[in-house]
């Protein structure tokens, strides 16, 4: 096995290849695969792999050669420092995923719904910005999964965690923790804000002893047996939160926008989900609706929300015959894993139908990831993006004439840049849409 670092581009003596980065990721990392295989150097510390059996072994191997990526400020990630950490999340996990997947995801369904039709309809048929209305309508619904009738002022403080996260993932490189950048104080105020709204709500719902069950994640935590402590409930709301947030709403806007690009598309979810004033597809989605669940996917597909994942070594591992040393980190990158002929035919093309017979080959398809640490809310994701995909086609003509342009930004959550879309409310038994033409029909 060679012991050397992986190859890689050198570039500037001061910056490294921050600038090069920070132009354009995606040309950035399409040269320099093209230049030095499925495995190479960013920097001294830093490995992007673009193989997709590398990027799977990487993500099986977490909570044992690898770890996440911390959070801004969470410290360090080794094992040795964060081990009871790791078994505490683990723990949960095994209580929150089941839960999401079965009983409280699915008895969300037609909360969803009126939450999506309610944030959509205050649109009024004016073009908006989509993805901060898809922000709105992911934190209104991952709010009330988690907290039901207790969620109503949480929605405002996802707002306020993302605009302050926002500046940290955009960012190629991270100053020291101790620079006093506004930033760095604004999220720190956010972070304890948000925090002490969280433990509120869970003291007060501990002490109500007598209040009837809701049927929500906070609930379903509270029971969990063993008890979980204080600082594990509010751990995992702060992650379903949080993840059920951002991602969802990328997803959506992607989702808005090929709906805009695609009317044909359109008509045959609409002709799928039934007349603009039936209800939902509720209950069985994923079963009831498998157009609308494979524009999903392939949307998943050609842009990933969590376009690169990020593990860090906590001993010297292999990767590909290189050796990482510990605390290197490794990123893996699904947007071109996802766009590669290697594993895709025409793996450019939007091509919903693929999804009929594809059984992805592991690591070929990282949505979701991969591993230990699997989004524990996948199911409860894809039961959302499909009801909302079926829901926008049934009850609304997407109109957005710069979708085209909307280019993907990569940075932070992988979402079209500057999307705007106006969504008109169909009229059972319409046949124009709202410039007068024609809808095109199903099938077509």
């Amino acid at each position: 096995m060679d012991t050397a670092r992986p190859p890689g581009p050198r570039g500037h003596w001061l910056m490294g290849n921050v600038v090069e980065y920070d132009r354009d990721r995606v040309a950035f990392l399409r040269r320099h695969h093209r230049d030095y295989g499925d495995v190479f150097s960013y920097d001294e510390r830093i490995v992007f792999t673009i193989d997709p059996r590398l990027a799977h072994r990487v993500l099986t191997a977490t909570n044992r050669d690898y770890v996440t990526e911390p959070a801004p400020f969470a410290g360090s990630s080794a094992p040795g420092e964060a081990g009871e950490t790791i078994r505490a999340w683990m723990r949960a996990r095994r209580v929150v995923r089941p839960a999401l997947a079965d009983s409280v995801g699915m008895g969300m369904d037609g909360r969803f719904v009126a939450i999506l039709d309610a944030v959509l309809d205050r649109t009024a048929g004016r073009e908006v910005e989509v993805l901060p209305v898809m922000l709105d309508l992911a934190a209104r619904a991952v709010a009330e999964l988690c907290l039901g009738e207790d969620a109503a002022d949480v929605p405002e403080s996802l707002a306020d965690v993302h605009a302050a996260l926002l500046p940290f993932e955009e960012a190629g490189y991270q100053l020291p923790t101790w620079v006093p950048l506004p930033r760095n104080r604004r999220f720190f105020r956010v972070h304890r804000r948000t925090s002490e709204t969280l433990t509120g709500l869970v003291r007060a719902r501990r002490a109500a002893h007598t209040r009837p069950s809701s049927g929500d994640l906070l609930d379903v935590l509270l029971a969990a047996r063993p008890a979980m402590s204080e600082a594990s409930v509010i751990s995992t709301l702060w992650s379903v939160l949080i993840g059920g947030h951002g991602v969802p709403a990328a997803a959506l806007t992607s989702i808005v926008r090929e709906l805009a690009l695609r009317p044909g598309l359109a008509a045959d979810l609409a002709d799928e989900a039934g007349p603009p004033g039936g209800p939902a597809a509720v209950g069985c989605p994923r079963a009831r609706l498998p157009l609308a669940e494979a524009v999903v996917r392939e949307v998943l597909r050609l842009c990933p929300p969590a376009w690169t994942m990020t593990r860090v070594a906590c001993a010297a591992v292999d990767l590909g015959g290189w050796r990482l040393r510990p605390g290197d980190e490794v990123l893996s990158v699904p947007y071109l894993i996802h766009r590669d002929p290697r594993w895709w035919p025409d793996p450019d093309a939007f091509d919903p139908s693929r999804w009929h017979a594809a059984r992805p080959a592991p690591g070929t398809y990282l949505p979701f990831g991969s591993g230990p640490r699997f989004c524990l809310g996948a199911a409860a994701a894809m039961r959302q993006l499909t009801l909302a995909t079926s829901r926008i086609a049934q009850r609304f003509h997407v109109r957005a004439p710069d979708a085209a342009a909307a280019e993907p930004a990569f940075c932070g959550r992988l979402a079209p840049a500057g999307l705007r879309a106006a969504f008109h409310p169909i009229e059972p038994g319409r046949t124009t849409g709202p410039d007068g033409r024609p809808r095109p029909q199903a099938g077509r």
